[in-house]
């Protein structure tokens, strides 16, 4: 006799604001009901990030939902974000569905668009919920935008048109979570509002006695029972950031007797910086973010030129600073530069863009430290990557996502090979190096020795990879002491199709 196996369910985790910890809270559920044998789906419908993942069927979704996929222990697919914007002005974005570059369109024009978006975020929903026991869906900002609300594809629009209830999630470290909570019941439509079942509070710290009679309050005002007061999790510094002012704020960890020092200047659309992350970790090193107005440090050993959403536009703004100047003056010091992606592009001769793939077309003046010349193209490059440093064979894997194609004589000093193919460039002295393959630091062994090459006292420890992992585990334990997963999987709704 054959069963048919039971219906998916689905369940929402929305925000009373953007940044209250979303993501991490979906990441702390989806590995702790993996480990209890669900089989889970991360979805978040719409998604704004210039920290992309490159997915196992070659598309690309936002880091988030990749970080996810992981703690769910699935590989990441296009239809976990069926709509990312990669933010490239102040007012406009590009336009990613399922995966793949659809458009260009400033705020307003995309706003027109979402409509017609929306069978294409359900259809990905539907596809996801096929081979999942649950659904956990991630929202964007937060409901009570209610500006928004027509045309929605992110948070209630979503919810709304997938059939599935709501947990709302409230940010006590910011203050004002009572306000947070009440506030967004009191905003939203009946209809909205009877679609949230639950709500729980994040990031507090202290003894959590003292705030019972708040949370009392919200479940008395609002109608909705608490599913937890959520302590501050210390070691979220150790996962993929998805902000970049999360790389901004100082780890946890003591840097006293770091040995080198990494600066990194925070271009304004800075991209994949979860390049960074493994560095940031390391004991020996001290990773600074540079921030517009300071000057590169002339005690830095490397300077890292990250990846960009806007090459040309982000060079400008390099040169503005005042920071092509800090940069010529380390090299002259000794300093080491590393440009990662659109970083690597920068240290060219010259950046062509004859379609006017980013701005009007025409040829701009790279920083002249590596003699190649990048040339723009539409198609971009998506595709996850197995490589070798040439120097020591050290193996190495990540990804690349990128437009436009880097030759020239510093190519002959590749320093990467992809199978049969030389990847990156390097000066004569090896001090500037670039590469389009982002990821490359989560190999510990290359790590390692390339940050000893540098000097670095690097200790023998857990790799990257398996702090990651242990710290999806121990996020998963806190969500399993503070988190009543269990009447959540109780409000979680079939799907119906």
């Amino acid at each position: 006799m054959v069963t048919s196996r039971p219906m998916a369910r689905a369940i929402m985790i929305q925000g009373a604001g953007s940044n209250v910890g979303k993501s991490l809270i979906v990441a702390g559920l989806a590995r702790a009901l993996a480990r209890r044998g669900v089989r889970v789906a991360p979805f978040k419908p719409q998604n704004m990030s210039n920290n992309a993942a490159v997915t196992v069927d070659g598309g690309e979704i936002g880091r988030a939902q990749a970080l996810q996929a992981r703690a769910a222990r699935i590989e990441p697919v296009a239809d976990m974000n069926p709509v990312l914007l990669k933010p490239e002005t102040d007012t406009g974005a590009q336009v990613i569905v399922q995966g793949r570059r659809a458009a260009t369109l400033k705020a307003r024009d995309y706003g027109k668009m979402k409509a017609r978006l929306l069978p294409r975020v359900l259809e990905s929903f539907h596809r996801l919920a096929a081979h999942a026991d649950l659904v956990l869906v991630e929202g964007a900002g937060s409901p009570a935008e209610t500006n928004l609300r027509a045309g929605d594809i992110a948070n209630m629009g979503f919810a709304e048109a997938a059939g599935i209830p709501v947990v709302l999630v409230g940010d006590i470290d910011r203050g004002g979570v009572i306000a947070q909570l009440v506030g967004t019941h009191a905003v939203l439509s009946p209809a909205d509002r009877a679609r949230i079942r639950g709500f729980a509070v994040n990031k507090f710290r202290g003894e959590a006695g003292l705030f019972a009679e708040g949370m009392a309050e919200i479940a008395r005002r609002t109608g909705w029972p608490s599913l937890g007061l959520v302590p501050w999790f210390d070691d979220a510094w150790r996962l993929p950031a998805e902000d970049v002012m999360d790389l901004a704020r100082p780890c946890p960890v003591n840097r006293a007797d770091g040995t080198i020092r990494i600066a990194v200047p925070r271009l304004p659309r800075i991209a994949n910086f979860d390049d960074l992350d493994p560095l940031r970790a390391e004991p020996g090193v001290q990773l600074e973010m540079i921030p517009p107005g300071r000057p590169l440090p002339g005690d830095a050993t490397l300077v890292i030129l990250p990846g960009s959403k806007s090459t040309v536009a982000d060079l400008a703004a390099f040169r503005a600073e005042g920071w092509d100047i800090d940069l010529a003056a380390h090299l002259r010091r000794g300093g080491h530069v590393l440009g990662l992606c659109g970083g690597y592009q920068m240290l060219g001769r010259e950046i062509r863009d004859p379609e006017g793939i980013e701005g009007a077309p025409g040829d701009h003046p790279g920083l002249g430290l590596l003699d190649v010349v990048t040339v723009m193209a539409p198609e971009k490059r998506l595709t996850r990557t197995q490589a070798t440093e040439i120097a020591s064979g050290e193996a190495v894997s990540g990804y690349e996502i990128h437009l436009g194609r880097t030759e020239g004589p510093d190519c002959a000093r590749a320093w990467l090979r992809i199978g049969e193919r030389r990847e990156g460039a390097q000066s004569a002295d090896g001090r500037v190096r670039g590469t389009y393959l982002h990821g490359i630091f989560g190999a510990d062994g290359f790590r390692r020795r390339y940050l000893r090459g540098l000097g670095a006292t690097v200790a023998e420890g857990p790799g990257h990879e398996a702090q990651v992992e242990a710290t999806l585990d121990a996020l998963a334990a806190h969500l399993e002491t503070h988190f009543d997963i269990d009447a959540l999987m109780k409000l979680a709704a079939p799907i119906s199709h």
